[in-house]
């Protein structure tokens, strides 16, 4: 029974190496990361078109960087129609002062208490409540 037992194992190990033959895991069907090549450089074909800045001369852009990328980003100014343009008006947009967002989180910014109630309306569940109910006309 030993001798079937080391015969079965050694046809079992024969088999297991015929298995890493030519074709198998020691085999060259992937890459080679030993063939490395080198790419050309990228090179940037000239522009005739352009001709070189004189000294003195304004910048041909117009604008500055921060105003090139909110451009980029949101496509200029939106178009308004004639009552936003109203409310605007109404509203006095053209004496808002720049970076208000920044400085309504200043200590200094003076600011009015209003209280638990407005608190709790803001955190007040959607639906009907307790005690009244809302409804939309239609």
């Amino acid at each position: 029974m030993r001798i079937v037992k080391l015969g079965l194992g050694a046809c079992a190990a024969t088999l297991a190496l015929a298995g890493c033959a030519a074709g198998g895991v020691a085999g060259r069907d992937r890459p080679d990361e030993f063939a490395v090549t080198r790419n050309q450089p990228l090179v940037i074909p000239p522009d005739y078109a352009l001709t070189p800045p004189r000294s003195g001369e304004p910048v041909p852009q117009g604008t500055d960087a921060r105003t090139q990328a909110l451009e980029a980003l949101f496509g200029g100014p939106a178009p308004r129609s004639q009552s936003e343009r109203s409310m605007l008006d109404t509203a006095g947009e053209d004496r808002v002062a720049l970076g208000a967002r920044s400085v309504a989180g200043d200590p200094a910014t003076n600011v009015v208490d209003k209280g638990a109630v407005t608190q709790t309306i803001v955190a007040a569940p959607a639906g009907p409540g307790r005690d009244a109910t809302v409804s939309t006309p239609q």
